[in-house]
């Protein structure tokens, strides 16, 4: 059997923009709507979101019937969830708040065998198609996908060497921790937080690594493209079905 091919990282290298949301209603049948709707990418998240890996599993296994790129984000830099989500399939991770180049490189090291790394071999997981994939621990490598997350003024301190780590392929923006990092919790929108993400896409890009984001409103959202980002979220399940039924209600209820 062969390894699925990671086209989220084939499009990040070669600098096509994707679009992407968030999944984090923690059932495989809401995964599996969404998968069908036509984004490039979906992050299936543990960070904010209550999924465990048995729920992490099943969507992935939903969405694996569509031509969508899915990326796991675990609760933190943390090799032992690494592990697992790249064991029962994951192929891009989305590893939150990162701020120094030495926690990059840890991000890194979780994702690959050693020599390179210390993520701990496992033969009949989901990721080598349960064994059948013999040349699994050789040809992984080149399928998995590191993304990073820059949310502190001390990530954008460290922007330029975070990216320059051999394995990083992408810097995720995060607007709300980057907002309350920088004094202005719940305010993404402030001009201060404003200028800092565009200085930082500006830098991501002559890195040469690719920069991401999420802005869930489409003038915003458009604003980030023009700036290069190459891979935008532009919505959430969760917040799709909140804002949706609670207009619903007011129309029929006004």
């Amino acid at each position: 059997m062969d390894i699925p091919a990671n086209q989220f990282k084939r499009n990040l290298l070669a600098k096509r923009h994707q679009v992407g949301m968030w999944v984090s209603l923690c059932s495989r049948y809401s995964a599996e709507i969404v998968a069908g709707s036509g984004f490039d990418w979906l992050v299936v998240d543990t960070e904010h979101a209550p999924n465990d890996i048995e729920s992490v599993l099943s969507q992935l296994q939903s969405m694996a019937a569509y031509p969508v790129s899915p990326i796991v984000r675990p609760t933190c830099n943390d090799a032992v969830q690494l592990k697992r989500m790249l064991d029962i399939g994951a192929q891009t991770v989305l590893v939150p708040y990162v701020q120094t180049a030495d926690e990059a490189a840890l991000a890194v090291a979780g994702t690959r065998y050693p020599p390179r790394g210390h993520r701990g071999a496992g033969g009949v997981m989901r990721a080598s198609d349960f064994g059948r994939a013999r040349d699994y621990t050789q040809r992984c490598e080149a399928e998995i996908c590191v993304v990073v997350q820059i949310e502190s003024r001390q990530g954008l301190d460290n922007l330029e060497a975070i990216a320059a780590v051999d394995g990083v392929e992408g810097l995720f923006i995060g607007p709300a921790d980057l907002a309350a990092s920088l004094g202005h919790t719940g305010d993404a929108g402030h001009p201060e937080v404003q200028s800092a993400i565009a200085d930082a896409m500006r830098r991501i890009l002559a890195c040469g690594k690719a920069p991401g984001i999420l802005a869930l409103d489409e003038k915003q959202a458009r604003r980030y493209m023009e700036l290069g980002s190459l891979f935008t979220a532009v919505a959430l399940d969760v917040a799709v079905l909140s804002r949706e039924t609670a207009r619903l209600a007011a129309l029929y209820k006004a």
